[in-house]
């Protein structure tokens, strides 16, 4: 797997996700600040509910800012042979299953791509996968749950 390649994809997605909900964003604060959402009668919670959603919306494009400026930060270089699972490594696991891909990121825990007609899922050090890799070396075993483990077949 190419790990610039995937740490671009991941970008894109983040980028693209940030694009559509900053339009969102003015939109619910153009519909909060309407002079013609005006309330019509105390019942009338438009303008205030508009106002919920606009706050909501700011808050999360602005966590999409801070994810998108957390990834470019990461190093697309591969990490050396031998080294400890860290963040931004990309790791693949084998299992009874099969073979899984994770991305261990800052933020955007559960975002997939396809690559190379793979999936990858970021995860990140605060889930309970991320801090059962951290640390660990290719050929190491990670309890998945009870009864089940994989091996760490790839850390990139």
């Amino acid at each position: 797997m190419n790990k610039p390649a995937v740490l671009e994809q991941f970008l894109a997605v983040l980028k693209a996700e940030l694009a559509a909900l900053t339009r969102a964003a003015q939109g619910a604060f153009a519909a909060a600040t309407d002079p013609d959402s005006k309330a019509e009668n105390k019942y009338d919670t438009r303008t205030l509910e508009a106002s919920y959603v606009a706050r909501g919306q700011a808050k999360r494009v602005a966590e999409l800012q801070e994810a998108v400026r957390a990834f470019e930060a990461l190093s697309g270089n591969a990490l050396e042979s031998g080294a400890a699972i860290t963040l931004g490594a990309l790791v693949s696991l084998e299992a009874p299953e099969g073979r899984s891909h994770y991305f261990l990121g800052p933020f955007a825990g559960g975002t997939e791509i396809m690559h190379e007609e793979n999936e990858v899922v970021v995860i990140t050090p605060a889930s309970a996968l991320g801090q059962k890799l951290i640390g660990r070396r290719e050929g190491e075993t990670v309890a998945l749950r009870p009864g089940v483990s994989a091996k760490v077949v790839a850390v990139r």
